[in-house]
């Protein structure tokens, strides 16, 4: 067990002495708050005084300024900061005056969360702050928060360490208030796709995140191994299969947000655990969800920010449809001057060392056209762009084009020079997408790991008959990432995944 610091040590004294007082400084009855200091500061003027009389709020302690017989200490809700003025003959019963001079005053520490009843006032510096007629201690914190302090509206001592940041986010969100905003844009990143797809009549679902067979993407899956049926089991990449499954049983339009893994590398925009939105529509095909998918990318920017401008860094990206559209092998051919349309896997093989670009003797054709356009062509594309027309090898769940042999109907949409969406007309022919399966299956023997397996039911699902159907992939993670300005996409996680903590 680590040591304890002089400062817990003090700290678990002080929770003692609260309870040789007979104060539970971790009381279980419900706390009657009624209002919130962001409320308040909203709504508060000399007309409405009136109303803000009788305020019950809770927070916890962030500063104190001791006056002697009063102090004014600044707590903190879920919204904002308040300013407290708190008195000693106003906390105290009568000629006992422990509340305030020994409870608070002695046993109370910056982090401790209080619940207060008072009323709002305007102080004579012009603050508007709680004039508190009753404390009560809710939770002593025994460990000390990070200390921040502010001046003038400027801070200090920030804390910015990305190993702290991310492993104790918990403490992250109390002393850097601001984080909170990017996770509450999160969600209304989620609920405008909820509504948008509502509104179309599109039913939201659910899928398993243990499979059987690790399908719908090609990734490296999790193992792990079921007991009781004494089978392996793999934590999903994708949801892909089982939403096209729903499509043949009948439904028009089916959307999930999933949670996926994929047992790879960890960067700045990849963590192995990470959420996508898959949506499914019968009877449409890659150019309708071109256009869907413009206007919904539009309708968030605009819930966001109030515009389809949104800042990213230094750039100013532009959600106003329609997005530009251009060939993979174009944009190949515009950021490389090689036309790699016509080549076969050797002639792949040798353009790749041309242009200094390392590539595996296990990947074939599909795979090093994406190697090509990932290293050369990607990052050219900030502004919104889908990149359409991909090679047949690079898409084994896609539609043939339906005038172009040898490519399929599918894009990706790049932002930023990334890739925020995948989408396809899919392919709905059984016996087309077997022969697929088989080609993949012929890739995993030469050793690409990250090649698909078969599904034998997904095919048997297909022969039942699957109506022509467009679907897509929307990498939620990323999208908050360029929509919240975040470099990282450890920033838009609570959580994200880290080395197993040192501990003593």
């Amino acid at each position: 067990m680590t040591p304890l610091s002089e400062q817990e040590i003090i700290r678990r004294e002080k929770l003692q002495e609260l309870e040789k007082l007979g104060i539970n400084p971790y009381p279980a009855e419900e706390y009657p708050v009624n209002n919130t200091a962001a409320n308040i500061k909203a709504l508060y003027t000399e007309e409405t005084k009136d109303q803000f009389q009788d305020v019950c709020l809770a927070g916890r302690i962030m500063t104190v300024r001791d006056m002697g017989k009063a102090a004014f200490v600044k707590i903190q809700d879920h919204t904002t900061q308040i300013q407290l003025y708190i008195r000693r003959d106003d906390i105290s019963n009568g000629e006992d005056k422990t509340m305030f001079d020994t409870v608070f005053k002695k046993l109370l520490d910056l982090g401790d969360i209080i619940g207060v009843k008072g009323y709002a006032f305007i102080t004579k510096t012009g603050e508007l702050s709680i004039h508190v007629t009753k404390l009560d201690i809710l939770a002593k914190s025994i460990r000390p928060l990070p200390v921040v302090r502010e001046k003038e509206g400027e801070v200090f001592d920030a804390v910015t360490d990305p190993e702290f940041k991310y492993r104790q986010r918990y403490v992250d969100l109390i002393v850097n208030p601001q984080v909170k905003d990017v996770f509450i844009k999160r969600t209304l990143i989620l609920k405008t796709i909820r509504d948008f797809y509502n509104e179309m009549g599109y039913l939201e679902v659910e899928t398993p995140i243990l499979q059987p067979i690790p399908g719908g993407a090609a990734a490296r899956p999790f193992t792990t191994h079921h007991n009781a049926l004494d089978i392996p089991l793999y934590l999903r990449i994708a949801n892909e299969l089982y939403l096209k499954r729903l499509i043949v049983g009948g439904f028009e339009g089916v959307y999930e947000f999933a949670k996926d893994f994929r047992n790879e590398g960890m960067d700045r925009t990849h963590n192995p655990e990470f959420t996508v939105m898959e949506m499914y529509a019968a009877y449409k095909d890659y150019e309708w969800m071109m256009r869907t998918t413009e206007t919904l990318l539009e309708k968030i920017a605009i819930a966001l920010h109030g515009t389809t401008e949104v800042q990213v860094g230094e750039k100013t990206i532009n959600f106003k449809a329609p997005f530009r559209r251009i060939s993979m092998y174009d944009a190949i051919l515009e950021h490389t001057g090689i036309d790699v349309s016509a080549m076969d896997e050797e002639q792949l093989r040798a353009t790749c060392n041309q242009l200094g670009i390392h590539v595996k003797p296990s990947m074939g054709k599909g795979k090093l056209i994406d190697e090509i356009f990932g290293e050369k062509c990607e990052a050219y594309y900030v502004q919104p762009t889908f990149i359409i027309d991909y090679p047949v090898e690079m898409s084994p769940l896609t539609k043939k084009h339906r005038s172009k042999p040898g490519l399929v109907e599918r894009f990706e949409l790049m932002v930023n020079g990334k890739e925020l969406a995948n989408a396809y007309s899919e392919l709905n022919d059984p016996i087309d997408q077997r022969a697929r399966f088989e080609e993949q299956l012929q890739l995993m023997e030469r050793g690409d790991d990250e090649a698909m397996y078969i599904d034998y039911d997904f095919l048997r699902a297909l022969e039942y008959g699957m109506p022509p159907t467009s679907g897509i992939g929307i990498g939620i993670d990323r999208l908050t990432m360029i929509m919240t300005n975040q470099p990282s996409i450890q920033d838009v996680l609570f959580f994200p995944q880290m080395k197993p903590e040192k501990m003593a």
